[in-house]
């Protein structure tokens, strides 16, 4: 079995930044991401934040690579994994959130990482995570299909199971428990992945990560001209705000950073620009509003009919 190669991965995440980062600015005629680059105090490791802001197709989007370094991994990642306690540690990951202007055109996250933890003389313990999901406010079935062929496109060579337990594992991690509803309408989500090696691993945190681009500019491009009014604007705004409400209380990403001394301004660069929270507030019964709720925020199974 072959050793975990940290610069390896690192290499393949910087260059899926780039990637990502040029296909998103090909959707735009004026703005382009910037980049700030930043390092820890101690000189090792840091990160690359790249920010777009006010396009046309784009309200904001956020593309981070990050090189987090520690001598101890916080509670968050330690506490269902006593024995990495007092382990050092390295943790490299490119995280994104996508914004987008037209409230028809689905927000959408991805995230690809990697963790060792090292302690001298015993064996590094290291696992891949990550996934991707798509959060829309006015959702079109055929988009949600599409989707979803291509999270399980990502994970065919890799098994018939793996689709369905990462799917599921994403159903129930982007869940708002205190709203019991999911935020969107999944992808996949996978986290501790060690077991099939550090070759096979890695190639296949690679598909994912590779998949995501193709799967959501076609719907972005397919969608960002549909004509929209103040209402659909205020809706965009309200449910952004459960956007907010998860990141802030459940994302594992998020917790991790803050505890291992990360970069605040690049870990919260996912948070929308613009958002608002109304009190109380229901759907109209028949609406396209209810529409979402009713059909859009609870898991299932949206490629059911092809596995007749």
């Amino acid at each position: 079995m072959s050793a975990p190669d940290l610069a390896r991965v690192k290499q393949y995440l910087m260059e899926l930044q780039d990637r990502i980062c040029a296909s998103l600015e090909g959707e735009e005629s004026k703005v382009r991401f910037i980049e700030d680059n930043w390092q820890y105090a101690s000189g090792v490791g840091g990160g690359r934040t790249r920010v777009l802001s006010g396009g046309e197709t784009f309200e904001q989007g956020g593309v981070n690579f990050s090189h987090v370094v520690g001598l101890n991994l916080p509670p968050s990642a330690t506490a269902s994994r006593p024995g990495l306690a007092g382990r050092g540690f390295q943790a490299v990951g490119v995280s994104l959130v996508i914004h987008p202007c037209n409230p028809y055109v689905p927000t959408s996250h991805a995230n690809v990482r990697f963790f060792i933890a090292e302690k001298e003389g015993e064996e590094p313990i290291w696992w891949f995570g990550g996934g991707f999901d798509l959060t829309p406010f006015y959702p079109f079935e055929e988009d949600v299909i599409d989707w979803h062929r291509s999270a399980k496109a990502a994970c065919d060579p890799f098994g018939s199971d793996v689709y369905p337990r990462y799917k599921k594992w994403c159903d129930d991690y982007f869940f708002l428990k205190h709203r019991n509803e999911t935020r969107g309408v999944g992808g996949l989500f996978f986290d501790d992945l060690n077991e099939w090696g550090f070759e096979r691993s890695f190639e296949f945190m690679r598909s994912v990560g590779d998949r995501y681009i193709g799967g959501y500019l076609p719907i972005v491009q397919k969608r960002r001209n549909t004509p929209y009014g103040e209402r659909e604007r205020q809706f965009q705004l309200y449910r952004r705000g459960r956007y907010v409400e998860f990141n802030l209380v459940y994302d594992r990403g998020t917790i991790f950073g803050l505890q291992s001394g990360g970069r605040t301004e690049s870990i919260l660069m996912s948070l929308p620009p613009v958002v608002n929270w109304r009190y109380n507030w229901k759907p109209e019964p028949g609406s396209a509003e209810e529409n979402l709720y009713q059909n859009y925020l609870k898991p299932k199974d949206w490629l059911k009919q092809e596995s007749l």
